[in-house]
C-alpha cells in the first residue's frame, strides 16, 4: 500500500503539471488569437503594432531591413483585424484604447519581453503609450508613427477632422462597406500610391463591417489628449509632411505635450502610412533615433 507521504507527494507532482499544462495552453491560446509571431533572434527587441484596417502584413516592406540587423521582431494583429477570428472581438473590451493595451502587455508577458522598443502606427501609438503608463520599465522607447491623441478638431486643437466628416464616413461604411473601403483607401493612403491603395483597401474589406464601424467610430472619437503627460519614456514622433488623416500640427502637439524626453521627424511624403509607401524614408527615420 502506497504511504500517505508519497500518495501526497504523486498528488502534488499531477497537479502542477496540470497546471503547468492549463498555463502552456493558455500561453499557446493568446499567441494564436492574435496571430503572432517572433522573428530574429537578436539582444534588441522590436515590437512592431499596426493601425486601423490594417493588419501584421503592413510592415512587410521594413522587415527584411531589420531581418538583416541584430534584432528581435515581434508582430501581432489586433483584435479588430480580419486575419483574427472576429468571435474573439469583446465590444466591452474594445470601447476605449485600454482593451488593445493589456493585450499588448499580455503578449509581452507570456513572450517574456523584458524591454522593448514599441512602434505603434495611428491608434496603436495611443495603445502603445497607454501600455507605457501601465509598465513605464517593459518600454526602452516608443515610436509613434502618425499618431494622435485626438482626431477630432476641438477649441485650442488642431485635428485632422470635422464631426461633419466623421458623420459621413460613418454613414459610407454602415451603407456600403465595401464602396466606402474603396475611398478610403486612396484618401488614407495617397492616391498617387497606387499598389499600397490596394494593399489597404485588402485588409480593409477583410474586417467584418460592424467591427469596422465600431472600432472606427472609438478610434475618431477618441481623445487620450490628457494621458500625455504621463507618457515619461522616450518617444520618437513619425509623421509623414502631408497626411490627410493625421496632419502635422498634431505631432507637434504631441511634441510639446507628451511628457518625457521625445523628438519630432518628418517625413518629406504624403500619405498616413508611410511604411507603405515610403519605406526607405522611414526606416532611415527609425535607424537614426533607436535607442
Amino acid at each position: 500500500m502506497m504511504s500517505p507521504a508519497k500518495f501526497s507527494l504523486i498528488t502534488i507532482v499531477v497537479l502542477a503539471g496540470i497546471i503547468d499544462c492549463e498555463r502552456l495552453g493558455a500561453m499557446y491560446s493568446l499567441l494564436d488569437t492574435f496571430n503572432v509571431r517572433v522573428m530574429g533572434s537578436g539582444n534588441a527587441t522590436l515590437v512592431f503594432s499596426h493601425g486601423y484596417g490594417t493588419d501584421q502584413s503592413v510592415w512587410q516592406k521594413i522587415l527584411p531591413y531589420y531581418m538583416e540587423k541584430d534584432f528581435k521582431v515581434i508582430l501581432f494583429d489586433l483584435a479588430f483585424a480580419g486575419a483574427v477570428n472576429c468571435s474573439n472581438f469583446d465590444f466591452n473590451r474594445y470601447r476605449s484604447f485600454d482593451g488593445y493595451a493589456y493585450d499588448v502587455l499580455h503578449i509581452l508577458d507570456e513572450l517574456n519581453v523584458d524591454e522593448c522598443v514599441f512602434v505603434g502606427h495611428s491608434m496603436s501609438a495611443m495603445i502603445g503609450s497607454i501600455a507605457a503608463i501601465k509598465r513605464p520599465t517593459l518600454f526602452k522607447q516608443l515610436i509613434l508613427l502618425e499618431g494622435s491623441p485626438r482626431y477630432l478638431k476641438a477649441p485650442g486643437y488642431v485635428g485632422g477632422l470635422d464631426q461633419s466628416a466623421v458623420d459621413q464616413l460613418l454613414h459610407a461604411l454602415k451603407s456600403n462597406y465595401t464602396a466606402f473601403a474603396t475611398g478610403f483607401a486612396p484618401t488614407a493612403v495617397g492616391s498617387q500610391f497606387h499598389d499600397a491603395i490596394d494593399m489597404f483597401r485588402k485588409t480593409l474589406l477583410a474586417m467584418r463591417r460592424k467591427i469596422a464601424y465600431f472600432v472606427v467610430k472609438q478610434v475618431f472619437e477618441s481623445d487620450e489628449r490628457s494621458i500625455l503627460r504621463r507618457v515619461k519614456v522616450p518617444c520618437l514622433i513619425i509623421q509623414s509632411k502631408n497626411d490627410s488623416i493625421v496632419p502635422l500640427s498634431v505631432a507637434e502637439y504631441l511634441e510639446k505635450h507628451l511628457g518625457g524626453k521625445k523628438r519630432l521627424e518628418i517625413l518629406q511624403t504624403h500619405g498616413h502610412l508611410p511604411q507603405l509607401t515610403a519605406p526607405d524614408l522611414l526606416i532611415r527615420a527609425l535607424s537614426h533615433h533607436l535607442i
